[in-house]
């Protein structure tokens, strides 16, 4: 029975993967490579940082309501769709407030963003949040549902479209232009080829919104305000927890406009060049985050369970040996890897390992962070998330002026170990699980030490072939030595 639980989450979380890993291997493989070989480097930050706010803003506009569905409509069917109709009609009216007041205070957040002549980036973005907000009951639902497939399609369908308006604004009315084609120069503006990124964004969370429309049919013409409170009641420190969040892991892009050394233009660039090597980082959020939309509710329907605990310290060590490879694997390749950043970009590699163990962090507090959710104790999640946002500004204000964007990658690393840890101290007092901690640190660490064994042979004068040789030698060392001491629990 158990074998087949997890057997269930790992098949989600493979296709819940296959929708993230063709958005992003279309994002490393085209839009990345073009954008950053498109745009200088201090117009591609103005794109990150914009990107920046958008995350801060998805969570007041969604105000966890999407968790808050999982936790409230995990029960019959008759629950779900209350549940789902209370939701839904709440973030219909407070994203309606939220885009009024966006729209009419548009020039003013231009100029505090310290972009005066671009009002319409706050317009373009705006509308993409309210779309995606408006998406994510139903999103949540196909999760609750257990149907994977749709999901992965709409979110796979969202970045192909994404791309094509780019490719077709940027490259084809360019090219319809001087054929002579008049309705190309009436849409296409050469001095303002930033917005087309966000305009296309915004028409491809759009054409998803429409195609998540019918699942609104669900919505029954009632609002059933003692649940919406006690809705409420959950969600609120968790808007804590998705706000201490997106600060964790995005705030050192806008506040390095305002620490870093040198005129405004440099520091753009250097915003361009940490986010640009981000970029390479997040290839091991990409696999934390299909965990995430799968475990998320897998974690609330199987809570009830007799053997409940016993699986959620399986899922963790097998999330901790995953990421334990994925780190290996990109850092062993990262000479193929740059490649999809432009050479201008390339200065910065050096964040992407602290930013990959980050990330890895990240993924173990989500398996350690489950107590207080399933316990109720959203509060704790608050607080935890909200002594990582001390340590991410306290270390961004101390290490950038010193270290540049250096000192952003080593600020996020502290922020989610610090996170993990408390997470995983604090749970075994309310909600204790017996998670293998030295074999996590273990897999983790013999990953760190492989990698640093590897650089100790100079071949950067060798041939590509021969580097790529070695570091595959280099990962079947480490995945040998895993089987050796874990072959029984792999096959289990």
């Amino acid at each position: 029975m158990k074998s087949s639980v997890l057997k269930k989450l790992a098949g989600e979380t493979a296709i819940y993967g296959v929708s993230s890993i063709l958005s992003r291997l279309l994002n490393y493989v085209i839009l990345t490579p073009y954008l950053s070989r498109a745009f200088l480097t201090g117009q591609y930050g103005v794109v990150t940082d914009m990107y920046t706010y958008a995350g801060l803003l998805m969570v007041f506009f969604t105000y966890r309501m999407e968790t808050t569905f999982f936790r409230f409509g995990s029960g019959s069917k008759e629950q779900m769709d209350k549940t789902f109709s209370t939701a839904s009609w709440s973030l219909l009216v407070t994203t309606s407030v939220f885009v009024s007041i966006l729209l009419l205070f548009s020039q003013f957040l231009a100029e505090l963003l310290k972009y005066p002549d671009h009002a319409d980036y706050v317009i373009w973005f705006t509308f993409i949040i309210a779309f995606d907000a408006l998406s994510a009951i139903p999103f949540a639902r196909l999760r609750l549902e257990n149907r994977p497939i749709r999901f992965a399609f709409l979110k796979t369908l969202n970045i192909i479209v994404n791309l094509v308006f780019i490719f077709f604004f940027l490259e084809a009315c360019p090219w319809l232009i001087e054929k002579g084609v008049s309705w190309a120069s009436a849409i296409y503006d050469s001095e303002n080829r930033i917005s087309f990124v966000f305009i296309s964004n915004l028409l491809a969370s759009g054409l998803v919104f429409v195609l998540l429309l019918p699942m609104f049919r669900k919505i029954k013409f009632e609002f059933d305000a003692v649940l919406w409170k006690k809705m409420l009641w959950y969600a609120m420190p968790l808007v804590i927890v998705g706000l201490a969040g997106v600060i964790n892991q995005l705030i050192s892009m806008p506040l390095m406009k305002y620490l870093l050394p040198g005129d405004f233009d440099s520091r753009l660039s250097q915003i361009g060049i940490y986010g640009g090597c981000y970029k390479i980082a997040i290839l091991m959020s990409l696999f934390t985050q299909a965990f995430n939309y799968a475990a998320e509710p897998f974690f609330f329907r199987n809570a009830k369970k007799d053997n409940a605990k016993k699986t959620y310290e399986q899922v963790g060590q097998a999330f901790a040996l995953v990421g334990s490879f994925a780190f290996l694997g990109i850092m062993l390749y990262l000479d193929v890897i740059q490649y999809f950043l432009d050479e201008a970009y390339r200065v910065g590699l050096e964040v992407v390992p602290l930013l990959l163990l980050a990330f890895f962090f990240l993924g173990m507090y989500y398996n350690f962070s489950i107590w207080f959710k399933l316990t109720d104790r959203t509060k704790y999640g608050a607080y935890i998330s909200l002594g990582g946002v001390v340590v991410t500004l306290s270390l961004n204000f101390l290490l950038i002026p010193k270290i540049g964007y250096m000192g952003a990658a080593w600020a996020a690393l502290a922020c989610y170990a610090f996170m993990a840890t408390v997470s995983y101290l604090i749970g075994q007092k309310y909600y204790p699980i017996a998670y293998p901690v030295g074999k996590i640190l273990g897999y983790i660490g013999s990953a760190i030490l492989v990698y640093y064994l590897s650089q100790l042979i100079d071949l950067s004068d060798s041939h590509l072939a021969i580097r790529l040789f070695m570091s595959t030698v280099f990962l079947l060392f480490w995945a040998g030595g895993i089987y050796l001491v874990e072959g029984k629990n792999l096959k289990n």
